[in-house]
């Protein structure tokens, strides 16, 4: 049964404004991504944030910023912390086919109705206030009253930018997870500037717990330093992955153990311990229970075994419908991964190596579809040409659509097209997603083949619409 509480906005803010209905809201949020891009994004969260007399100051907040595994990371925490009994919000970015998907309640996306009557309050309020808001910080505003109206006892927020740009950073948060970091402006070893690793440091405030998934040891001891200069307590970094099922482990095993290591953080530091069961926590334990078991609490544990966290990993699912999902029930198999560029290509296509080596693919089509600028061409090649060196199949290219108008422009394909012949690789270029879809069923008509596709957001929201789903659940 649904734990989300319908919402209705106050009397005054319904009066004032133009009441908009559900795809009213929708068009306006789509004519108002590019706005208010300036750098001042904070000042404009800050008023309005202040004109609902501080939403973000009412919560609990975890920051999960970072480059590659932002969303599956905060879907892990979500899952911990949920399973501990928490009331959990989140706030994930970009949606695949609906706003709604960025809103969760409880691992629930926000109704409609409740979206529209909060999208209209805040939307009305910036306006009436003066405020030249863009989409992005009216969709964290609304996320965070949604919040406070649900009464959860932690937000997770995604941080689609930085601490400079990214409305999120108005809030204070208890932890802040950082996953792996990947810059076009690196070093050959992955080394980050300075500048760039501070972006992420600010994010924290006064005593924020601070822990990162990130594998440079020259990136991790700046931002320790600089996470120091914040106020904020640098935490262990983490190194091994979660056992996750086959093949997830090597995919996601770092996001899962990164989300562990935030949600036990939070458990144990912030949550109110009165309102927990920490008898049934698998991340805490009673007082006096801490460290080795006595004989009498090992035969406890043998009459009543009490689940482990390694079984919670066994147990959850490793994909996030619409963005992650191996869709085994389709014939043949088919891959989404919203990779969309060079570090997250090479895990999509390790991942589909993995699955040959579990069960020989017999067939295989890569659907792939970016936006410009999202990938270097050369090097987009290269990768490709290396995984086509032991694994057999098809590479297909296609541009985005224009559905919708948050999506950047799409990849130039003659330019991409021109790379892969200068390492000998073929690829078919098609003039729109479908043709693409079509090809790549005809080359893989074994039931058991897989047709991948990534490459961007937009390029599985085409999928779905191939598909006539209007809502991913």
């Amino acid at each position: 049964m649904s734990t989300i509480k319908q919402v209705t906005p106050t009397k005054e803010s319904v009066s004032i404004g133009k009441q908009r209905n559900y795809n009213e809201v929708v068009e306006f949020f789509e004519k108002h991504w590019s706005l208010a891009q300036d750098g001042k994004n904070l000042d404009r969260m800050q008023k309005l944030n202040k004109l609902f007399n501080n939403s973000a100051q009412k919560l609990k907040t975890i920051l999960i910023a970072g480059t590659n595994g932002k969303s599956l990371t905060a879907h892990f925490t979500g899952k911990l912390l949920k399973r501990e009994g928490l009331v959990v919000g989140m706030l994930v970015s970009p949606h695949i086919l609906t706003y709604n998907e960025r809103f969760m309640c409880d691992n629930e996306a926000i109704p409609n109705r409740t979206f529209t009557e909060l999208a209209n309050e805040v939307i009305n309020m910036a306006e009436n206030a003066g405020i030249e808001a863009s989409t992005q910080e009216l969709l964290t505003q609304l996320a965070l009253n949604y919040f406070v109206s649900q009464n959860v006892d932690v937000a997770i927020l995604e941080v689609e930018r930085s601490a400079l740009t990214d409305p999120a950073a108005l809030c204070n948060p208890s932890v802040l997870g950082i996953t792996r970091l990947v810059d076009s402006h690196s070093d050959s070893n992955g080394t980050l500037s300075a500048v760039v690793l501070k972006t992420y440091a600010d994010l924290a405030k006064k005593d924020t717990m601070v822990v990162s998934a990130d594998q440079n040891k020259s990136n991790l001891k700046l931002l320790s330093e600089l996470v120091e200069t914040t106020g904020g307590k640098w935490s262990m970094p983490i190194r091994k992955l979660v056992p996750l099922t086959y093949p997830f482990e090597q995919l996601h095993g770092r996001c899962a153990a990164l989300a562990e290591r935030i949600a036990t953080l939070f458990m144990n530091k912030i949550a109110n311990k009165e309102t927990l069961l920490v008898a049934e926590s698998l991340l805490t334990k009673e007082k006096g229970k801490r460290g080795r078991p006595t004989l009498e609490a090992k035969r406890e544990l043998e009459l009543n075994p009490k689940k482990t966290i390694e079984q919670f990993w066994k147990e959850v699912l490793s994909d996030l419908p619409g963005r992650f999902q191996l869709l085994e029930k389709e014939k043949p198999t088919i891959l989404l991964d919203t990779a969309s560029n060079i570090d997250a290509f090479e895990n999509f296509l390790l991942g589909i190596r993995l699955m040959h080596y579990q069960r020989p693919l017999k067939g295989l089509a890569l659907i792939i579809s970016c936006e410009e600028g999202s990938v270097d061409p050369e090097l987009f090649a290269k990768q490709i040409r290396y995984f086509f060196k032991k694994t057999a199949g098809h590479i297909i290219l296609c541009p985005l659509g224009k559905t919708a108008g948050w999506q950047k422009a799409s990849w130039n394909l003659e330019t991409i097209n021109n790379a892969l012949k200068s390492v000998k690789i073929k690829s078919r270029t098609t003039g729109s997603f479908k043709e693409a879809f079509d090809t790549a069923k005809k080359l893989v008509n074994d039931r058991h083949g897989l047709i991948g596709i990534a490459g961007s957001t937009g390029v599985l929201h085409e999928y779905w619409i191939y598909k006539g789903i209007k809502k991913v659940s």
